[in-house]
């Protein structure tokens, strides 16, 4: 009878490190990029937040009003500016059209609330001339924007929040 060859028992006898072979799919996924990711949009939205406002420049009057609560969808704003211009939003808008405009805009949007932003300088007959041309043309929710930390009844600024 012949010598056979006897082979160890698990193949060919070579072992490899870490007893996984070199093209293994990794089983985990890898957080820290995508991580990154949302770390530099939080920032970029951080930073551009404040300037996604409403574009027209006023000199708002200063009032001891509190902030009224923000809204999901961003507010419809008519502006009065301190030359007599009117914009809608960030548009200059001609009087005559501005109510039609808002009409065409309401109807798009849940909310029927209308911010109206007026400079400080300008006549508040004007600015009531403005309201009651909204209210004839159906918007009677309209909300009057100002800055706070103005005077009180009292004349004295609210002392700081």
């Amino acid at each position: 009878m012949g010598a056979g060859v006897m082979k160890k028992a698990g193949g060919s006898g070579r072992r490899r490190r870490g007893g996984k072979g070199r093209h293994a799919v990794m089983g985990e996924i890898n957080v820290t990029p995508m991580v990154d990711v949302m770390l530099v949009l939080l920032i970029i939205f951080m930073v551009a937040a404040p300037m996604m406002t409403v574009g027209v420049p006023l000199e708002l009057p200063k009032t001891a009003a509190k902030a009224v609560p923000t809204e999901q969808e961003e507010p419809l704003t008519v502006s009065l500016q301190l030359d007599g211009t009117v914009s809608l939003m960030n548009s200059t808008v001609p009087e005559a059209e501005l109510v039609d405009r808002l009409h065409a805009i309401a109807q798009e949007r849940d909310s029927d609330k209308i911010y109206l932003r007026a400079d400080g300088g300008i006549e508040y007959s004007r600015v009531v001339e403005v309201m009651g041309a909204l209210n004839a043309g159906g918007f009677n929710n309209i909300i009057l924007v100002t800055d706070t930390g103005g005077p009180s009844l009292t004349g004295k600024a609210p002392s700081g929040n």
